[in-house]
């Protein structure tokens, strides 16, 4: 009989051995804010050691969604397990388990990057003399070193992603949330984090990130779930979910409906020229 790991995409590398549980076990979730509904009861298994990608397009509810599953937004209806947890159930547990890296990222802008890390290790637990070890790792790994002692206020935004990744691996977390960790990071601070990540997921750690840069997303994936209108329209390993499209790219358009959506090349004969307001 095949282990789990074939009904998700992956095994735990030993042979016949049973697959660890999911990641994250989602179940019936709903969202709505008003009239609108964000997401649409989607039910979803991300497996265990994994690098996956949560893509759509903008308004797809990727941040909702892991908003729900990180225990930062209630639920209407639904139940999500974190490293076999109930994240609304067992808080505590799962907190403990997992780190997040939102959109928006909120600091505490008057300490320094040392400082920051210090605080949060001591608020997780960590003794202080490893808590001051791990930061100096990781301030090291980061290319953060010669910035420790500057105010968080005045980093940059590639900076503040960075120390930001480091908060939340400094307690070496089963699962790492990251929501849109690439947006407006320069070139070098980008391949910097990704070679935490590669690193951190390459010991059997968990990595799930949404984007809608579908490119970056099939360079660092092994595994995809792809969203749209708040609903799940594909999931599994990424050579499965591309199918025989040239790209994830083209198999996203496909998937989401989007091919052939607003041809411009009628509706705006107006563009371009430099004509000015109106016609001649």
């Amino acid at each position: 009989m095949p282990d789990q790991g074939d009904a998700t995409g992956g095994t735990n590398g030993t042979g016949g051995a049973r697959s660890a549980p999911p990641a994250v076990r989602v179940e019936g979730l709903w969202k709505r804010f008003g009239d609108q509904v964000a997401v649409a009861g989607i039910d979803l298994e991300l497996p265990a050691g994994r690098f996956i990608g949560l893509v759509g397009p903008n308004g797809a509810g990727k941040t909702t969604t892991l908003s729900m599953v990180t225990g930062l937004l209630r639920p209407d209806m639904g139940r999500v397990h974190v490293a076999g947890h109930d994240v609304w159930a067992d808080p505590t547990e799962v907190k403990a388990r997992i780190g997040v890296l939102p959109e928006g990222l909120r600091l505490f802008e008057r300490l320094s990057g040392r400082e920051l890390l210090g605080y949060m290790g001591r608020m997780r637990g960590l003794p202080g003399e490893e808590t001051d070890k791990r930061a100096t790792q990781l301030l090291d790994v980061l290319d953060l070193a010669g910035s420790q002692h500057k105010l968080v206020v005045d980093y940059s935004t590639g900076m503040r992603k960075k120390i930001g990744l480091a908060a939340a691996l400094l307690h070496n977390p089963e699962v790492l949330f990251l929501d849109e960790p690439f947006e407006g990071v320069d070139p070098v601070s980008a391949q910097t984090i990704r070679g935490v990540l590669e690193r951190y997921t390459a010991s059997g750690a968990t990595v799930i990130f949404s984007s809608h840069v579908m490119e970056l997303v099939e360079s660092l994936c092994d595994w995809v779930a792809v969203m749209a209108a708040g609903r799940i329209r594909a999931a599994g390993p990424l050579a499965e979910v591309r199918g025989s499209a040239p790209s994830l790219q083209a198999a996203f358009l496909e998937l989401v409906g989007a091919h052939g959506r607003h041809a411009a090349g009628d509706s705006l004969e107006w563009l371009g020229g430099g004509s000015g307001a109106g016609s001649r």
